[in-house]
């Protein structure tokens, strides 16, 4: 059995509970009618920002436990045996409120062992996260495997792929089909590809370019502040401005004549090559709880932009 720490357990665990229903209430209020052409994307922009992972450390908004969509990523509720399930839980357990504090644990470690097992690049199969984690929580294990997996996609950026559905074995990628490689020696050391993730959409929905104290008012929800340590990010501005701008995920230039000097963020090409528009509205609209033909002229511009590419 791999060891699991209790050390990401309190903060991560409340943050993504406690960030449940606000963000539902946000995806309701984006949903109100507007007349002007634009101002559903503009509405988006406002929602996402409030609505993206806030500070872990701090449990302000982590994501979205919004139940998960889409093929390979629900595990089979019945191909585990009653006796990989463990013992029943205590009766104590039947109170609602400790229920829920339990499974936040469970879902908790969950996260942790994903975690590892996307840092040294190994698959995870029901098996063992049931016997490693889950154990007598079988009755809850589809909800604790969801929340887990919307955590891992809507914070860190990354993907749970079921590849072997008869052996319910699956396999962490970065999300959106970004290359992005990152060394996490350290188990201490957090995946930072979530944040990229959100830059990019925020560039897409401010119109495909992004002024830099747009990007720094948004991120600041989150609790990434320019010249300030993150504990996942470290510091962000070498980050967003240098180093992904050499990886070529990020352009970051001074706006055409402007005087004193302003900046802006754009896609680069390397994030042109490996994503698309479609892939970036489908994460905003997740982030909304919408569906993304419910932002027109953003959807009309990716399916453009999915014609060409053709």
């Amino acid at each position: 059995m791999l060891p699991l720490s209790s050390g990401l357990r309190t903060p991560l665990t409340r943050s993504i509970m406690s960030d449940h229903q606000d963000q539902q209430n946000q995806g309701l209020q984006a949903q109100r009618e507007v007349q002007n052409p634009r101002a559903q994307e503009e509405e988006a922009a406002a929602s996402f920002s409030a609505g993206i992972p806030g500070p872990l450390e701090e449990g302000a908004a982590a994501a979205g436990a919004s139940p998960a969509s889409g093929e390979g990523h629900q595990p089979d509720e019945g191909s585990s045996s009653q006796g990989a399930e463990g013992p029943a839980p205590p009766q104590e357990l039947e109170d609602p409120e400790v229920l829920r504090d339990a499974l936040e644990d469970k879902m908790s470690d969950l996260i942790h062992l994903m975690l590892l097992k996307y840092r040294i690049k190994e698959p995870i199969t029901k098996e063992e996260m049931m016997s490693s984690v889950v154990q007598q929580y079988g009755d809850h294990f589809a909800e604790i495997f969801r929340e887990a997996t919307d955590c891992l996609e809507l914070v860190f950026g990354i993907d749970v792929k079921e590849v072997d559905p008869p052996s319910n074995c699956y396999i962490l990628v970065t999300s959106m089909g970004l290359s992005y490689h990152e060394e996490l020696d350290d188990e201490n050391c957090l995946p930072k590809v979530g944040l990229l993730i959100i830059i990019l959409g925020f560039i897409f929905l401010e119109g495909n370019s992004a002024p830099e104290e747009v990007i720094w008012a948004a991120l600041g929800m989150m609790g990434v502040h320019d010249g300030w340590e993150h504990f996942i990010y470290g510091e962000p501005r070498q980050l967003i401005t240098h180093h992904w701008v050499q990886e070529g995920y990020l352009v970051y230039q001074q706006v055409p004549q402007s005087d004193p000097a302003r900046y802006e963020f754009l896609w680069g090409p390397r994030a042109h090559a490996e994503t698309t528009k479609m892939k970036v509205l489908e994460y905003v609209a997740k982030i909304n709880k919408r569906d993304p033909r419910s932002f027109p002229y953003l959807y009309e511009e990716a399916l453009r932009d999915e014609e060409e590419e053709e």
